[in-house]
């Protein structure tokens, strides 16, 4: 059994692309879940827009990407603009249900066959991530360090994402340390309170689903240039809870939760799954139990019991403070 290869892909994983993708996709969700108290489910929305906001610029407009990247921030800004009018008013349930439906309905529109011409329609848009890979300082080929090995492209995607992620966690630490963010905390504490104090808490809410849809925006960057594509059934309700996974795990309401979470819940991840593969391809687990078909399956079971034992032992999180955000609240 070859352990050293479990703990390289374990390690790869934790600090590779996906680490970076969903690292970005949580801060977002913190600012509006754990600082804010919305619940936005349709993270991967956000997402979607970005993504195709480079991808129709870039294939479909002729635009250059850094346009793109623009169209993509603004598209964010209008569907949480759509999402946030009808809907902060009411109870909180209401976003929810609001945006989990704008998530599918993004995907159902995009592979739809009326916009086939500007989406691609199933097969997606690819040849956009050009300008982005010219300018990868490591030249070809896989790149070793230590544990860790990547393509060269992948490592100056992660490169670039991991200083993305540090500018975005100090941005947010920022912000909470605002009086504008006092403000977001107590509307997640009480916002009749807030309400009284003459604070249009309407407007603070709106302001904070708008930011974290364009880091979630900034996460569909990333996930469409690191797959050189995009095609509608990426985008698909796994990418968000799969978000609010690593900020559970990290702990929400924290500065660096949502980050640590994302390298935690891959690493357990690509370890489980590396581990699973070593135990049946050298028959240490009988096909009876499990299959090596079977393995991706059984890792996100295994992954999720130590997601709900955290919840019941510590459910604020790894790094979370109960005293901050109480979740069974």
């Amino acid at each position: 059994m070859d352990f050293r290869s479990v703990i390289d892909n374990s390690f790869s994983a934790a600090v590779g692309v996906d680490a970076v993708i969903y690292a970005l996709a949580a801060i977002g969700l913190n600012l509006q879940f754990g600082y804010t108290g919305l619940l936005n489910f349709g993270q991967v929305g956000f997402a979607a827009v970005g993504a195709y906001g480079i991808a129709i610029s870039v294939t479909y407009l002729g635009w250059g990407l850094w346009a793109g990247i623009a169209v993509g921030l603004v598209a964010a800004v209008v569907l949480a603009l759509l999402l946030g009018l009808p809907t902060l008013r009411l109870r909180a349930d209401y976003l929810a249900i609001v945006t989990i439906a704008a998530g599918e309905i993004i995907r159902l529109v995009a592979r739809s066959v009326t916009f086939n011409e500007y989406t691609g329609g199933s097969a997606g848009l690819s040849q956009f991530a050009g300008d982005f890979y010219d300018l990868n300082p490591y030249g070809s080929g896989r790149q070793t360090l230590g544990p860790i090995q990547l393509s060269s492209n992948d490592l100056w995607l992660v490169t670039v994402g991991w200083m993305v992620v540090l500018l975005l966690t100090l941005f947010v630490w920022t912000l909470m340390r605002s009086p504008w963010g006092r403000v977001l905390k107590a509307i997640r504490e009480d916002e009749d309170a807030v309400r009284s104090l003459g604070k249009n808490a309407y407007w603070y809410k709106m302001q904070s689903l708008i930011l974290g849809g364009m880091m979630g925006a900034i996460a569909g960057f990333a996930f469409a240039i690191a797959k050189t594509s995009v095609q509608p059934d990426n985008y698909s309700t796994d990418f968000t809870f799969f978000a609010y996974a690593a900020l559970i795990l990290g702990g929400a309401a924290t500065t660096w939760g949502p980050v640590i979470g994302a390298v935690i819940f891959w690493f357990l991840l690509a370890f489980t799954d590396s581990l699973l593969r070593q135990l049946v391809s050298n028959d240490l687990l009988p096909e009876a139990i499990i299959s090596g078909t079977q393995v991706g399956q059984v890792r996100f079971m295994l992954v999720g019991v130590g997601l709900v034992a955290l919840m019941v032992f510590r459910p604020q999180g790894i790094f979370g403070n109960k005293r901050e955000l109480a979740l069974d609240e």
